[in-house]
C-alpha cells in the first residue's frame, strides 16, 4: 500500500523525469516505462498516477507553465515602474534554467506535438496568451494602446524566436544578447511612438527576478 501523503512527491517525480526523458530522447517517442524509471517508481504506479502518458505529458506542460508563470509573478512585484515591468517579463523568458538541456527539448517536443494534440496546443496558446498580456499591461502605461499591441506583438515574437535559435542552436546568441535585443527593439519602437523615458535602467541597479520556468 503506498504510503499517506507519498502522492505528491511520486507525481512531482514523475514531472521531473518526464523532462529527463524527453531531453534524453529530443522527442516524446519515450514510453512511461521508461520515465517511470527515470523516477524510480514502476509503470503501473505511473499509470495509476496518470493514467496514460498523454496525461503526464499535459501534466509536465502545466508544471512549465505554472512555474514560469510564478516567476513571471515574483519578478513583476520587485519591478517598480511600468518600465521595469517590462523588461522585468523580457527576463523571465530568458533565465539560465530555461535553457537547461531538457527543458528546452520538453518546449520543441511540445511545439511538435501541438500539430497533434489538441490539449498541448491549448495550453501553448495559453502562454502565448499570458505572455503578450504580461507585456501589453506595462506597455498601455508608457504608450497609446495600438501602438502598445503592436510592440507586444513584436517583443513575443522576439522572445519566443531568440528562444527557439538558442535552443536548435541555430546561430545561438548569449542569453544577455537576447536579452538585449529584445530591449533595443521595445526602446526602439517607444522612441518612435514619442516615449522619452523609454530605456531600462542601469543592469546593475535594476532588481532582478528571482531565479526560479519557461
Amino acid at each position: 500500500m503506498p504510503k499517506v501523503g507519498m502522492e505528491p512527491v511520486r507525481r512531482k517525480a514523475l514531472v521531473d523525469a518526464t523532462l529527463r526523458a524527453v531531453g534524453d530522447h529530443g522527442s516524446l517517442t519515450v514510453t512511461m516505462s521508461e520515465i517511470a524509471r527515470h523516477a524510480g517508481v514502476s509503470a503501473a504506479l505511473a499509470h495509476h498516477y496518470f493514467g496514460s502518458k498523454e496525461q503526464l505529458v499535459i501534466e509536465t506542460i502545466r508544471s512549465l507553465l505554472r512555474q514560469l508563470r510564478a516567476d513571471a509573478v515574483a519578478a513583476l512585484k520587485a519591478a517598480a515602474t511600468p518600465r521595469e515591468r517590462l523588461s522585468a517579463v523580457i527576463r523571465v523568458n530568458f533565465q539560465a534554467h530555461q535553457f537547461a538541456p531538457e527543458t528546452v527539448a520538453a518546449w520543441l517536443a511540445f511545439y511538435s506535438e501541438a500539430q497533434r494534440s489538441e490539449e498541448v496546443r491549448r495550453l501553448l496558446v495559453v502562454y502565448a496568451r499570458r505572455l503578450n498580456s504580461n507585456l501589453l499591461a506595462s506597455l498601455k502605461q508608457l504608450c497609446p494602446a495600438t501602438t502598445a499591441s503592436d510592440i507586444a506583438d513584436g517583443a513575443a515574437a522576439m522572445i519566443d524566436g531568440l528562444y527557439l535559435r538558442q535552443g536548435l542552436k541555430s546561430a545561438p546568441v548569449s542569453i544577455e544578447s537576447s536579452i538585449a535585443l529584445t530591449e533595443g527593439y521595445v526602446n526602439a519602437q517607444l522612441a518612435a511612438a514619442g516615449v522619452v523615458a523609454g530605456s531600462p535602467p542601469p543592469a546593475a541597479s535594476r532588481r532582478p527576478p528571482p531565479s526560479s520556468g519557461r
